[in-house]
């Protein structure tokens, strides 16, 4: 565990999330997320947290095994195709996570991934989150809706709207 870690956690305040991603920005990546799940049998989170505290902190837990925490907890396993994503952001670290059901994560895999996570945080360096998440979620969107396209109505299995912890 490093002290320093832990410093810029204990300093990350939830202020610092609600100024970077205000109901505005929120209101866009809900949408955004609609938009792709109109083209995809797909289903995408969005979930961004400020710092870890407590437990998950003192323990210094990665931020990959973090959102793996949160994908259980929000269900996105729990799809009828295995093709739930979480796009999970530690705003403290300047981490992004994507986490994939076996469905299309089988058919993406772990370079996949990692080349949009890395295309997000250049954004995030850059101090531009709100575009940063929008293009993650479109680069996702892209994926699921090659890989499962939308075929009829199809029901909407989990929300659209982000989640901020």
């Amino acid at each position: 565990m490093g002290i320093r870690r832990i410093g810029k956690h204990l300093l990350e305040h939830n202020w610092r999330v609600r100024r970077i991603f205000p109901p505005e920005v929120l209101t866009t990546i809900e949408r955004t997320i609609k938009a792709g799940e109109a083209t995809h049998a797909g289903q995408v989170r969005f979930v961004v947290e400020g710092a870890l505290d407590g437990k998950p902190l003192f323990r210094d837990q990665p931020a990959r095994e973090r959102a793996l925490d949160i994908f259980s907890q929000l269900r996105i396993w729990d799809t009828a195709h295995n093709n739930g994503v979480l796009i999970y952001l530690l705003l403290a670290d300047r981490d992004v996570e994507i986490i994939a059901d076996r469905g299309i994560d089988a058919k993406v895999g772990r370079a996949g991934w990692e080349k949009i996570c890395k295309a997000m945080e250049a954004d995030f360096k850059a101090g531009n989150f709100g575009g940063g998440v929008v293009r993650g979620i479109e680069a996702v969107s892209r994926q699921l809706a090659a890989h499962f396209p939308k075929a009829g109505g199809g029901k909407n299995e989990l929300p659209d709207a982000p989640v901020v912890m």
